[in-house]
């Protein structure tokens, strides 16, 4: 029998959905092992083939792990909040539920067609209630909780209040954003509505007053990793910054851990690093500098205190509150209007923008703390009100941001670090002695560095400090579709709902949109109201239910924990987590704070989410262009489809004869492409009918005329390729779905994993799926002979094995085992492919070599290896068998077939046993019946053995 690809894999799949094959349960007799993809968000357009790269890979993983006789879960749900769904309820008026419903079956088929061994009774979707009811569960917690700097943790708001209640807030040293003071007297003297606010300013989420990313296109506020290059990263309009009463995660809490246990896991070093430079810890001094004839004072930080007499003017960013209070009337109406331009540039923009300085004087000065000179006080908006405070000591000789400001706007320049050529450039480095510094004076920068903070906090104008970059997540979204903050509002201070009376379900409303008076669409819902009090109507962001779904998966159905104990204790972290880049400075981010947090409040029993991480490459899109020319003899369809680039040739009548070359090609859709035969297909002309493509038949060009034969061909037009993104705007995106209907789910898996390593980026290439065919039906083809009618016959024998044939197969066992425990997989393929060669030209039917090879090449193409183990007897799956052992002695190589050489040329070979010592072989071969003839009764003058690799007779 054939292989029918089709048949066999629809088989499996109603195998393996029936019997749970893939559940998982806890065995604690086996070990563990968690494999984890970042879940989809489930889209309309389906998965294409760049897709299921690194599921195909973990998939490959996890069924060699079950091989190993480990007890692993490979479960699989989808992020299903998100902002395109919500669009396009906004735009259809169609609730996202159903959306979101009809792509999630999408997607569960393709995947389920890939033959992917996913626990789906482990599934979760962020969207359900019963999920973001544990969600909303969390960050309740995160509400009721503060971070206690002594004993580097988070713990319940609730001793927090005792220690107020005690001793008041003086020796509470905790993260926040409080600088008052006050006692316990004071404390128990305050009103309910002066201590929630002042308890606010310590919890870990919490509400205020805060610049954010806005977007009015979207309607809704984004996070910074939401926004490139000044623009949305969805939809790419255009983002600005905007004070709002905004909901924050207060994850600068963990900034140090998060950096410092980096070191624990096995991640790249280049998602490592994204974190190190997200997180940005520099050292420092905090200093306050007096507004000369006011009551202010700005506070800025620095790395280079030691520089302090340099400061020859200060900085402050365009959105610092004091801009507004200090400027004076003649300059305020400049500022003001500068601030406005500054704020509609995005700080990607202006932290790179090193061209175009900008900046306005305020007309107020600030005095230098040490001096008492006069400082011209700045606005310019290369300071960003994101990092440190938001305003710099201006150091023109020792930083280059501050030199070109300073040259721009012809500001005096101070040397005070020896060692480099100012009139030239600043002196950044952290090195030379210090000069025009008063006490400094003749101090190396590291002990300057030192005895200045010393100063500072002796003067108590300043103290040192570690800084970090990262600033706290914005959790609010004025958005539909997300999850619900469970929070209600008692006289404006926000109260955490019970969390008996969890979920707070996402409410009807009549439209998807902003209310007329720019509240979020929540507010559009009637009675939504918690004890007759009304509830926050922004909704979490998407990154909400993804900070915490892999816990979720070890207990999906438990409905009075988020997960029970035995569960977390038993699977902890994931062992191999895959996913895109792109979520370095997000998703990863914050999963960690969350895991960090659950920690602290003793809910599970690890610090990091992932042992290991492997961010795989993208699969690139092939783009068509159709170049060339291009000819038409319908007037009406030339005249509408020819664009301006082109020039047209009209006879007599009025009928074009002709469109000539046009200037710029025109990107073709890759369904109109017969990839193996570079040309369009013969379905482009009733496709392209609408399109501003349009060839027409029967028109005469000198001495060719053109027929529908040449035209349904394209022999007479160019096609020309580029590697790009795939993604349907380039309409360039090929579809698992079509490869599978035509190659098979087997073949698409095997080929994608041979494309190249996992972690490299490479295009797509139909033509290459092709070999991969041939191989999955010559493997087929090895277990079965040709009978009689020249039909294919399934013939196993249980006929001992030859040592080339265990020797082809424990190579390729070694090999494999190796490749996988490396995420190699490209190479694994390689491998099958030898091997399968190797065992078809020894004529190999041996079920001692045949199931074995069956059962290493199942992880990579699961359907067929399935199929050949049923036809070999088994009534068990081949994903309960066991990875075979490897034995050495087979690759110990015994015998050698040495090429025997008379006078230096090549004549015959001969084996014999590798023991033999060169006089042996010697012996042998002038004893061999075929040398005899070749040297026809002559004496060899001498033989030269080299052991193990040739012997030549000289004669």
């Amino acid at each position: 029998m054939e292989y029918n690809f089709k048949e066999i894999e629809e088989k499996w799949q109603h195998y393996w959905r029936n019997h749970k094959i893939y559940k998982a349960s806890i065995d604690k007799s086996k070990k563990k092992c968690y494999v984890l993809d970042m879940f989809p968000y489930p889209s309309g357009a389906g998965l294409h083939v760049g897709h299921p790269l690194g599921y195909i890979a973990s998939d490959i993983f996890a069924r060699y792990k079950r091989l190993k006789g480990f007890n692993v879960l490979h479960p699989m749900g989808f992020d299903s909040f998100g902002l395109p769904a919500e669009q396009y309820a906004i735009q259809t008026g169609q609730h996202p539920a159903i959306t979101t419903e009809q792509n999630i079956n999408r997607y569960r088929i393709q995947l389920d067609n890939i033959g992917f061994s996913f626990d789906w009774d482990c599934e979760v979707r962020t969207s359900d209630p019963l999920y973001y009811k544990w969600t909303q569960w969390i960050f309740l917690l995160l509400f009721n909780s503060w971070y206690n700097k002594s004993s580097n943790k988070a713990e319940s708001i609730e001793t927090l209040i005792y220690r107020f209640r005690d001793s008041g807030n003086l020796n509470v040293d905790a993260e926040t954003s409080v600088s008052e003071y006050f006692s316990s007297e004071q404390w128990l003297n305050f009103n309910e509505k002066k201590q929630q606010e002042i308890l606010l300013n310590y919890r870990l989420s919490y509400i205020s007053e805060t610049s954010v990313n806005w977007c009015s296109a979207l309607g809704t506020v984004l996070a910074n990793e939401e926004v490139k290059d000044g623009v949305s990263e969805r939809g790419g309009y255009s983002v600005e910054k905007k004070q709002m009463k905004q909901w924050s995660l207060r994850i600068t809490a963990y900034s140090q851990r998060l950096l410092e246990d980096l070191e624990k896991i096995d991640w790249s070093d280049s998602l490592k690093e994204q974190q190190r430079n997200w997180i940005g810890r520099s050292e420092g001094a905090l200093i306050r500098f007096k507004v000369e004839k006011s009551d202010f004072f700005i506070e800025v930080f620095t790395t280079r205190p030691d520089t302090i007499f340099g400061a020859t003017y200060m900085t402050l960013a365009p959105e610092h509150e004091l801009v507004e209070m200090i400027v004076t009337a003649e300059y305020r109406e400049k500022v003001m209007t500068y601030i406005i331009e500054a704020k509609n540039r995005s700080e990607r923009e202006r932290m790179a923008e090193v061209k175009n300085i900008t900046g306005i004087f305020t007309g107020a000065f600030a005095v230098h703390p040490f001096t008492n000179d006069k400082i011209p006080i700045w606005v310019g908006d290369y300071v960003l009100a994101g990092y440190g405070t938001g305003a710099v000591m201006s150091v023109p000789a020792h930083d280059s941001r501050d030199y070109a400001f300073a040259k721009h706007f012809k500001i005096p320049i101070k040397e005070v670090v020896y060692g480099g050529n100012i009139e030239e450039s600043s002196y950044d480095a952290k090195e030379g002695k210090l000069i025009h510094s008063d006490f400094l004076n003749g101090l190396e920068v590291a002990e300057a560095l030192k005895k200045v903070i010393d100063e500072i906090e002796k003067k108590n104008i300043g103290k040192g400090k570690i800084n970090f970059r990262l600033r706290d997540a914005i959790f609010g979204r004025q958005r539909y579709w997300g999850e619900p903050i469970p929070i209600y509002f008692k006289e404006g201070v926000p109260y955490a709902v019970d969390e008996n009376d969890l979920p707070i379900i996402l409410p009807e409303v009549d439209k998807y949109l902003p209310t007329e008076n720019g509240e979020p669409p929540l507010a559009r819902a009637k009675n939504f109201t918690y004890k007759g009090y009304p509830l926050e109507t922004t909704t979490m962001p998407g990154w909400a239910g993804s900070s915490w779904y892999y816990l979720r998966y070890m207990d999906a159905k438990n409905p009075h924990r988020f997960a029970s104990e035995e569960a977390l204790n038993y699977w902890k972290d994931v062992d191999l987590y895959l996913g895109g880049a792109e979520h370095a400075t997000g998703h990863l981010l914050y999963v960690r704070f969350w895991t960090k947090f659950l920690y602290d409040r003793g809910l599970i029993p690890i610090e990091e989410p992932a042992k290991k991480l492997i961010n795989q490459g993208m699969i690139q899109g092939i783009s068509y262009f159709i170049t060339g020319k291009i000819f038409g003899n319908d007037a009406k369809q030339v005249f509408k489809y020819c664009s301006n680039d082109r020039k047209e040739i009209i006879d007599e009548s009025g009928s074009v004869l002709k469109c000539l070359e046009t200037k710029n090609s025109e990107r073709v859709d890759i369904k109109f492409v017969d990839v193996l035969n570079n040309k369009l297909n013969k379905h482009w002309y009733s496709e392209l009918a609408n399109s501003n493509i349009v060839f027409a038949t029967n028109v005469k060009e000198g001495d060719i005329y053109w027929e529908e034969k040449d035209i349904l061909g394209f022999e007479h037009v160019r096609l020309s390729t580029e590697v790009e993104k795939m993604s349907k705007s380039k309409l360039n995106v090929v579809s698992p779905d079509d490869m599978i209907e035509k190659y098979g789910a087997d073949c698409l898996r095997l080929y994608e994993m041979f494309l190249g390593p996992l972690e490299m980026s490479k295009p797509w290439n139909t033509n290459g799926i092709t070999g991969t065919s041939n191989f999955i039906r010559k493997l087929w083809k090895l277990y079965h002979k040709t009978n009689a009618n020249r039909e294919l016959e399934f013939f196993v024998s249980d006929n001992p094995p030859s040592n080339e044939e265990l020797k082809s197969l424990h190579k390729t066992i070694k090999k494999v085992e190796e490749d996988v425990e490396r995420f190699s997989f490209n190479t694994s393929v390689s491998s099958f492919m030898i091997c399968v060669n190797e065992l078809t030209d020894l004529k190999c039917n041996k079920r001692a070599i045949l199931e074995p090879l069956a059962i290493i090449i199942s992880p990579y193409a699961p359907y067929i290896t399935e199929e050949l183990w049923y036809l070999m007897g088994h009534s068990v799956s081949i994903t309960k068998s066991q990875f075979p052992e490897f034995n050495e002695k087979y690759l110990i190589e015994s015998e050698f077939s040495y090429p025997v050489s008379v006078n230096g040329r090549t004549k015959i070979n001969l084996t014999f046993p590798l023991s033999l010592s060169k006089e042996d072989v010697e012996r042998e071969v002038l004893l061999a019946g075929e040398v005899l003839k070749l040297l026809k009764g002559q004496v060899p003058k001498k033989v030269i053995v080299v052991h193990g690799r040739i012997v030549n007779i000289v004669v």
